[in-house]
């Protein structure tokens, strides 16, 4: 349970902290770079986001609700990123449990395919996709991360699914006609 070590990092023990974080670092830096759609810009909103948490834990009201919070805080930082991103995104290898999902030839393929069609959404909706996909949210918990209402996370899910959807199947049927995607 991470109530007692929360309450001692809301206390400023650095050490409890510490122990919060690591477990879910290399998580928090693929949910960013999956939802900035680069890598680096991924790397510079976990590090806001930890500073944020860092300065900002005393006010969590409850502990046991620390990871619903720490992804609200890394997905609001992923959002001011993207915002100030004034530099060209850089390509990022996608993990490949987002790439099982559908029955591609190879898991190189499906991950350029995928990068390719996540690259296309906006940042709302690359950030809705990843939370229900890669972290498994449920949408009431996507809207909670995002703070908004259920009705727009709904939306912005089903949006980015579907234009998902249209974006693998044309990259599906450029390749099978011997062209490049």
């Amino acid at each position: 349970m991470t109530g007692p070590t929360v309450r001692l990092a809301q206390q400023g023990d650095r050490r409890a902290f510490e122990d919060l974080i690591v477990g879910r670092l290399d998580r928090l830096y693929a949910t960013a770079a999956l939802i900035l759609h680069d890598r680096t810009l991924g790397e510079d909103a976990v590090q806001e986001a930890l500073i944020r948490t860092w300065k900002s834990l005393p006010a969590l009201r409850d502990p046991d609700r620390f990871d619903g919070w720490l992804h609200r805080v890394l997905v609001h930082a992923c959002l001011d990123t993207a915002r100030g991103a004034k530099h060209q995104r850089q390509e990022h290898e996608l993990p490949l449990a987002l790439a099982t999902q559908r029955d591609f030839e190879t898991a190189a393929a499906d991950r350029d395919a995928v990068s390719r069609a996540l690259g296309r959404l906006t940042t709302d909706h690359r950030a809705a996709f990843v939370l229900r996909h890669y972290l498994d949210l449920t949408v009431p918990e996507i809207a909670d991360a995002l703070v908004i209402r259920l009705g727009t996370a709904k939306s912005r899910l089903h949006y980015a699914e579907q234009a998902m959807v249209a974006a693998l199947d044309a990259d599906g049927r450029v390749a099978m006609q011997g062209g490049v995607a």
